[in-house]
């Protein structure tokens, strides 16, 4: 499966370069026309065309009504490889690794304190968007590759914030009651049963009853070692 790389245009990638480049030196995102200067497109409509296939790639994020509404998602440029842990901006935070989590079928995890950590992964707030409370947020490590079509990969490790409640397609991780296992889904409130919906066509949902499956986390990160 091709990376997403290989799947921008060479204007996207150039595009993508000089935003990366301008706000690691400004502080701030560029407007569309300093893009187009840049790149040497003179209409900004193709500058948008490019900018929403990026969007659409999640490696950035738009505010239309604002002139420098752009902003980067750090974390998926480096999962992506698109840029390398040194160009990473912004303070670094101490996330406790908690153990693993299953994107296939669901294996036991056993809760762990944040004091009693297997390990420490240390990220910038840049890599977490939009997050707080990073007093809440915690890692587990993924085994198995249900949720390969989100870009979760076997062996990547997932950024959680600890909450009990979720709406429905945010990917969290759901405590299985019954069978006191953890995995790795989709959330979805699909009438009198909870769907735990994987991202691989080779996995069937897990249906449950709501009062036996439980939010543990929701997503907020995915953190790859290139």
């Amino acid at each position: 499966m091709a990376g997403l790389a290989e799947k921008l245009s060479d204007r996207q990638r150039d595009i993508l370069n000089f935003i990366i480049e301008f706000v690691t030196e400004e502080k701030y995102p560029p407007t569309i026309r300093e893009i187009g200067k840049q790149v040497q497109i003179s209409s900004t409509s193709v500058v948008n065309y490019n900018l929403k296939r990026l969007e659409e790639e999640e490696l950035i994020t738009r505010r239309k009504e604002k002139s420098r509404g752009l902003a980067l998602n750090w974390g998926k440029l480096l999962t992506e490889g698109l840029i390398d842990e040194s160009q990473l901006p912004g303070v670094a935070i101490r996330i406790p690794v908690l153990g693993a989590i299953a994107a296939g079928e669901p294996i036991q995890v056993i809760p762990s304190e944040a004091n009693n950590a297997d390990d420490y992964l240390e990220v910038t707030e840049a890599m977490l968007g939009d997050a707080r409370n990073t007093d809440k947020l915690y890692a587990l490590r993924v085994q198995g590759d249900s949720m390969i079509d989100a870009s979760v990969m076997d062996g990547d490790v997932v950024i959680l914030r600890h909450q009990e409640r979720a709406e429905n397609g945010e990917m969290v991780a759901a405590w299985l009651e019954e069978n006191e296992e953890t995995t790795l889904k989709y959330w979805y409130a699909d009438g009198k049963r909870i769907r735990l919906q994987p991202a691989n066509p080779n996995y069937n949902p897990i249906l449950c009853d709501p009062a036996t499956v439980h939010v543990q986390g929701k997503v907020v990160g995915v953190y790859r070692s290139i």
